[in-house]
């Protein structure tokens, strides 16, 4: 018997942050191999592996991420909660699914597969590296804090990095020197007010200017500027990343950095559902048939300084894991 609120404490002690997760890889896999499952370690990058654990030939694989975001927060906790990075995103999600796992081993169920990713964070490189893993399932349930409601859809994610270059001058004599800066603000304005996709599932596209740097002094015209901006995706992408290169001046340059698709799909009678405005693996995972995605906590505390789960909530979830298994595996 696996206890789920144990699990989590001993994963949120080993910090895990993005291509730093072998600690916390080489400690889950000992463990499920210890349960009796085969595990298999699959090199995503050197130091950086997934983890693929397996009793019978799956019907059903539950999956998450054992990244977290930096910087790393210790564990602590209270009556109610867990308090650490990753309580919530996603490592207490792992625990639940593991003690889910052995909850429908002991009913006599074997065939439920463990698939735990790195580089969630940051690429989902753990993610799209698992698709060439086997033997499949014919569903996978993603873990994301979701207050333990299906998600039937969610956001994407297009990251774009700006690039500003001028010329530096005396800033007494502006017309000997050309400003980054301003040619990066005039570029940033122009994004800003191109109008953004709506869907009527996933409501309308948002845009976050995350950084912006540049220039050396206030007495020097700006050399050089750039500026990172993320953009919530409801859909295809190509028509967007058209506009932006139509909104790019002389000195300016776009690079489109990173993007995660925008994932719509459905929920079984009965289970209450959700739409999410973050981003996940899931659209990643669509080489191991019908996905979910569904976890206890909420995503409004992850990545701050006050990420922790509800003990009782984290415990509801190992329920409603086990209970999605069994119907689909059912059907």
């Amino acid at each position: 018997m696996i206890d789920p609120v144990e699990l989590t404490r001993q994963l949120v002690a080993i910090p895990s942050p993005t291509r730093e997760e072998g600690a916390v890889v080489a400690w889950l896999a000992d463990l499920l191999e210890r349960l009796g499952y085969a595990v298999t370690r699959q090199t995503v990058t050197p130091g950086r592996d997934n983890i693929y654990a397996l009793r019978d030939a799956p019907e059903v694989v539950f999956s998450t991420h054992l990244d977290c975001v930096p910087p790393y927060l210790p564990l602590s906790e209270d009556a109610e909660f867990i308090h650490g990075r990753g309580s919530c995103d996603a490592k207490g999600l792992a625990a639940a699914m593991v003690a889910a796992a052995e909850r429908l081993v002991d009913e006599g169920e074997r065939r439920v597969a463990l698939l735990f990713v790195v580089g969630e964070e940051f690429g989902s490189d753990g993610a799209r590296a698992a698709s060439s893993l086997t033997p499949k399932g014919h569903c996978l349930i993603n873990g994301e804090p979701t207050e333990n409601r299906l998600t039937i859809g969610q956001k994407g994610a297009l990251g774009i990095h700006l690039r500003a270059e001028g010329r530096a001058a005396h800033s007494a004599y502006p017309d000997e020197g050309d400003s980054a800066i301003e040619g990066l603000l005039e570029v940033m304005a122009r994004i800003r007010a191109l109008p953004l996709p709506t869907d009527e599932l996933l409501g309308p596209a948002t845009l976050n200017i995350g950084t912006i740097s540049g220039g050396v002094a206030p007495n020097v015209i700006a050399p050089a500027a750039e500026s990172k901006i993320l953009i919530r995706s409801v859909g295809p992408t190509d028509g967007l990343k058209a506009a932006i290169g139509a909104c790019l001046i002389p000195g300016v340059t776009a690079e489109f950095v990173a993007e995660i698709p925008a994932y719509k799909g459905r929920a079984p009678a009965g289970w209450d559902s959700t739409v999410v405005s973050f981003a996940s693996d899931l659209p990643f995972h669509e080489s191991w048939g019908e996905r979910f995605q569904l976890g206890p906590g909420t995503i409004r505390v992850a990545h701050t300084d006050h990420e922790r789960i509800s003990k009782r909530e984290l415990l509801e979830g190992v329920e409603w894991y086990a209970r999605l298994a069994r119907e689909l595996i059912a059907r």
